[in-house]
């Protein structure tokens, strides 16, 4: 009993600042007993989680969203943050010559697509949104409350926009063009280096801003080299944090967009002018405040983002192909078919798979759940009944020793009765 609750305790103990010595014994007294190594810490069982995010999180990560309470203009948190911002470039392969700005604030991934209607749109702007599902028509929506006139490039479920729509679409050089790399209610990857490169040759002005929620960590995103103006994301998918961060990352071209708008910018906690400004004191190792970041979510998104560039990106993108292909193989093996209309436009962060006729939601997951699995189900209103979905990111792709993708197609194959 005594180690158990001192597991509880020791959660709430700083893993990066390397004062655990001392203090240790003294936890370890109040509950009578003098051993404990960090390397027993271990997160309470539970299902494995394998939807489109939130994703399972490695033990380190919870550990170190576990800090003490700590001041966000403490000399210990401080270089924690400005090394967070650094390392998301990294990730994202972008470099600090570019004049790439790195922004983290406590919200959602929804958060990024505020921070385009209030920084880049003016009433007015127009905007192209290229529609794969859900979250398409989700950011148009947003947009539009903020005066764009958006025009929606859609595709039939299962579907990108074709080269020809998004050539036509650009002929009136939009503002912005937004892309969901991965929309998580059909599956769909979209390809955004190609894409990039039509904006390029075909409307170079126009900002491009790819909502990566679903794909960064996950997904092959070259920042510079594809030129992209604008990637927001969150932390709870292929970064593997607790959920409640926003990221962005925003190109020079962008920030000056935003810095030489006409009208006044309609918001005011996702304002660049605020943030930007603390995030380069952060950067630069001193003090800032504007409003109070998640503490201990950034020392987790840290613990996270080290364990990532640990290793090249390519070998992580690799990891998650990988794992893709198994779950789609193995699914494919037993009949099931899949709502993207072909595996070139299927995210290797999840799998949108269809449910045998004569089958719903109801028929397989509450199944699945009794197994300790538990999978999403369908969200896109077309077809919402139709499909469930999986998440294989973060720590359930790239730590196989886990033996969760295993886990999940077992418990899929004894439900359908196909083992």
């Amino acid at each position: 009993m005594a180690q158990s609750v001192l597991r509880q305790s020791i959660r709430s103990i700083n893993p990066l600042r390397g004062n655990l010595r001392p203090v240790l014994p003294i936890i370890a007294r109040s509950f009578g007993t003098s051993t404990f190594k960090m390397s027993e810490f271990k997160q309470a069982d539970h299902k494995l989680l394998v939807i489109p995010g939130p994703i399972e999180f490695s033990d380190p990560v919870l550990l170190a969203n576990a800090t003490p309470g700590t001041a966000h203009t403490s000399p210990a948190f401080i270089p924690v943050f400005g090394e967070s911002l650094k390392l998301l470039r990294k990730v994202l392969l972008s470099t600090e010559e570019s004049g790439s700005q790195p922004i983290l604030l406590a919200g959602s991934g929804t958060l990024g697509w505020d921070a385009v209607g209030v920084n880049l749109v003016e009433r007015g702007d127009e905007v192209v949104v290229l529609n794969t599902g859900y979250f398409g028509d989700s950011f148009a929506e947003c947009l539009e409350i903020y005066g764009a006139k958006v025009n929606q490039v859609k595709a039939e479920v299962g579907n990108i926009p074709t080269d020809e729509a998004i050539i036509s679409a650009l002929s009136s050089k939009p503002k912005i063009i937004t892309i969901t790399h991965v929309d998580t209610s059909t599956g769909v990857l979209s390809p955004a280096a190609h894409i990039a490169s039509l904006v390029k040759k075909h409307s170079p002005d126009t900002l491009i801003v790819l909502d990566a929620v679903c794909s960064v960590a996950s997904e092959e995103i070259k920042f510079d080299e594809w030129g992209l103006d604008v990637v927001i994301s969150a932390t709870q998918k292929g970064l593997g944090v607790p959920p409640g961060l926003s990221v962005v990352l925003a190109s020079k071209r962008a920030v000056e967009v935003s810095e030489n708008r006409k009208t006044p910018q309609q918001g005011y906690y996702i304002s660049w002018k605020k943030w930007i400004p603390i995030m380069k004191n952060y950067e630069a190792g001193k003090p800032s405040y504007f409003a109070t970041p998640p503490v201990q979510l950034i020392y987790a998104l840290n613990t996270s983002l080290k364990s990532i560039v640990s290793k090249p990106i390519s070998e992580r993108v690799e990891a998650h192909k990988a794992a893709s292909k198994y779950i789609k193989d193995e699914l494919s093996a037993i009949g099931l078919d899949f709502v993207p209309k072909s595996r070139d436009i299927a995210a290797n962060g999840m799998t949108a798979v269809r449910f045998p006729k004569g089958l719903q939601a109801p028929d397989v997951l509450p199944k699945l759940a009794e197994r300790d699995i538990v999978v999403a189900a369908g969200l896109h209103k077309a077809i919402v009944t139709e499909y469930f979905r999986i998440g294989h990111m973060g720590v359930t792709a790239v730590d196989r020793q886990r033996g969760d993708l295993e886990k999940v197609i077992k418990g899929i194959k004894e439900v359908l009765g196909k083992n």
